[in-house]
């Protein structure tokens, strides 16, 4: 890899411009709770997060440009706010798993002491993430060899405000935008979904056998926030990631419906429902998915994050020397003079590493009842793992940035490795081994996440001429705040759903496909009852996507996992993004041409994600105390979809036509 030179700071080390002030960092936990709880949504329903690196430096600078505030106090701003959606991302990915495997039952996960219990989870995994950071910061930091594509892209942001540039115009229209369509929505001006399900002739064989099957439609979600998720990842992921689901619902399905047959459609069909109607198969298609086909995706998506770790081996072993290294020269170096080298103290951060280590063992032992070795070798097994999956995350994000950062895939690998050691000390089901291993991989998930997010702030903080103790300090609160918070949006978010009819975690409205991934392998592994034929088959289709060079097969298997409505919406959106791209490869545009339409549109999505998101905290709220939004209006009509429909094409038309209008604009 080609060697880059010295960063020189932005800002001089001798500079007495404001940093770390109050209004700074209360803006800063502003946008961490609002962007981490718009995440922690947009993942339960999508199973993918947003980097909040963008839309919080764009806020930041909006906002602190009004009140005069300096580039150093944008670069707290930035730093604390981001931190959120990594705090989330830990949160979904492993949370939803103690609902989803049975530990806690819909009473307990909405009670104080879950609550009390997955805040500590979050904020001793948050805090380990930074302390680790704070240790490797020098030495990761400084190479020159990480480039940190994203860091200089932020850095870059904050330059181009103080010359006068910016584009939170466009994020803040888009954040109405989304927010207004996702009421809209809610109200019943428009049906936000269309399912159905074509039946097919009956089919006859020889010695009388018949089959008859049915294929089921969903048309895409009136959603800008799939839209922006679609255009964000781009045609060829969107496309894999919709090729997942026409596996599932175009494949899968018509042929278990063909094979189980008119008997087992009467036998799910609901209550007061004609078992030959339509409605009734389609509940039956449903049932099917449910109850086989996502654990075959299950399967796969295992296979596909192994896969895709054994493919950065060469990074992640090169993370995990270097991270033994880089912590020998950490400790062994000597006190930095200048503001810009200053970190947390070497005294404070191993006393923090302790402190979570015992909350580790506390929960452990007492909140999951596990025996005191099962304890220790819990919290032993929790420092280790988070210190290298700390390190190597900071070594991908540093080569690959933040957003491509492969959380799940380390979370799934802590999960097995804490899963295996634990068994050998003999836990199972009913002395607490399964919540052992879900709140160990939580705590790791949630390091892993942050310290990516965090190397990659106080990479772009260098640039700037941040101070890194300062930061790191900012990032401690935002750990502690965002931990108490985040829980509290899963509890608004389950129960709203529950009170609208729905099923909660795991169910078609918050499907939560990390979560449900790792409470199949943590049931399967502590406790015997993972569906291994299915399982197995998902695997077997995962190697064999290997073997065909299918890229991002990862994605193939969430496809499989989420809606069909969901996933055709977030095609669209990346059908948007390969509409625009012709558009500018036909233009021919220039490279500076290229960036202001690529962050524009970047930011129109962002803020369409995050509208629809906070307005979808909002609804969960009034569900939740039993005000449904859609009754407010007395509607008593059935409302179209095509309303919805010709929305969705204006917002398309919005997301190319705007981001090619930002060029006339100076």
């Amino acid at each position: 890899m080609t060697e880059q030179k010295k960063d020189v700071p932005f800002v001089g080390a001798n500079t007495d411009l404001r940093e770390f002030t109050l209004r700074a960092l209360l803006l800063g936990l502003v946008l961490a709770v609002v962007l981490g709880a718009a995440n922690a949504y947009l993942g339960l329903k999508a199973g993918m997060t947003i980097a909040a690196t963008y839309p919080a430096a764009v806020i930041g600078m909006a906002v602190l440009k009004m009140m005069k505030g300096s580039i150093l106090e944008e670069n707290i701003t930035r730093t604390v706010g981001s931190i959120g959606e990594s705090m989330a991302a830990g949160a979904i990915f492993t949370l939803p798993a103690f609902y989803i495997s049975g530990i806690w039952d819909n009473e307990t996960f909405n009670s104080v002491g879950s609550y009390i219990t997955a805040s500590l989870i979050l904020v001793a995994g948050g805090s380990l993430g930074i302390l680790f950071v704070a240790l490797l910061r020098k030495v990761m930091v400084d190479d020159p060899s990480l480039p940190f594509p994203e860091s200089v892209a932020a850095s870059e942001i904050h330059k181009s405000g103080r010359s006068g540039a910016g584009g939170s115009k466009y994020l803040f229209s888009a954040m109405i935008a989304g927010a207004l369509i996702k009421l809209a929505g809610d109200l019943k001006l428009f049906a936000t979904e269309f399912t159905t399900i074509f039946k097919s002739a009956k089919a006859s064989f020889a010695g009388g056998h018949s089959l008859q099957t049915g294929f089921p439609f969903g048309a895409p979600s009136v959603s800008p926030a799939y839209l922006g998720v679609g255009y964000i990842i781009g045609p060829r992921l969107a496309a894999m990631n919709f090729s997942g689901s026409l596996l599932a619902w175009g494949v899968m399905v018509p042929i278990l419906l063909a094979m189980l047959g008119q008997n087992f459609v009467t036998s799910v069909a609901a209550p007061g429902i004609d078992p030959e109607s339509a409605s009734a198969w389609l509940g039956a298609a449903n049932t099917i998915w449910m109850q086989v086909v996502r654990l075959i995706a299950i399967g796969g998506m295992l296979v596909a994050a192994t896969y895709t770790l054994y493919k950065m081996r060469g990074s992640l072993g090169a993370g995990l020397k270097r991270s033994v290294k880089d912590l020998k020269k950490a400790t062994q170096g000597t006190a930095e003079t200048t503001r810009t080298e200053k970190d947390l103290k070497s005294s404070w951060i191993l006393l923090g590493i302790c402190i979570a280590a015992v909350l580790t063992f506390c929960i452990t032992f007492f909140i999951f009842k596990t025996s005191i070795l099962v304890a220790i070798v819990a919290s032993t097994i929790m420092v280790i793992l988070a210190f290298f999956f700390a390190a190597v995350s900071g070594y991908l994000v540093g080569i690959i940035g933040s957003s491509n950062n492969p959380i799940s895939g380390l979370t799934l690998t802590a999960l097995v490795v804490t899963a295996l050691i634990l068994v050998i000390c003999g836990v199972n089901a009913e002395n607490g081994g399964v919540a052992a291993v879900l709140g160990i991989a939580a705590i790791v998930c949630v390091a892993a996440a942050v310290a990516g997010e965090m190397f990659q702030d106080l990479k772009a903080g260098h640039i700037l001429g941040g101070t890194p103790w300062k930061m790191e300090c900012g990032d401690l609160i935002g750990v502690a705040v965002t931990g108490f918070v985040m829980f509290g949006v899963l509890i608004l978010l389950n129960l709203g759903d529950i009170k609208s009819g729905g099923t909660g975690f795991g169910g078609v409205n918050l499907p939560a496909p990390q979560a449900g991934l790792m409470a199949t392998i943590s049931k399967g592994i502590i406790g015997g009852q993972m569906a291994w034929a299915l399982i197995i088959t998902g695997m077997l289709m995962a190697v064999c996507f290997i073997f065909m060079g299918v890229k991002s097969s990862m994605l193939v298997f969430v496809g499989m996992y989420l809606p069909l409505s969901t996933v055709f919406a977030i095609f669209v959106g990346g059908l948007i993004k390969g509409i625009l791209d012709m558009i500018i490869s036909r233009r021919k545009m220039n490279e500076e041409q290229q960036g202001k339409v690529g962050n524009t549109g970047i930011l129109m999505a962002s803020g369409f994600i995050a509208g629809e998101a906070l307005m979808g905290l909002v609804i969960a709220i009034f569900a939740v105390f039993n005000i449904f939004v859609g009754k407010l209006l007395g509607i008593t009509f059935t409302p179209s979809y095509l309303i919805g429909f010709a929305i969705m094409l204006i917002v398309g038309f919005t997301m190319i036509k705007v981001p090619i209008g930002s060029l006339k604009k100076k």
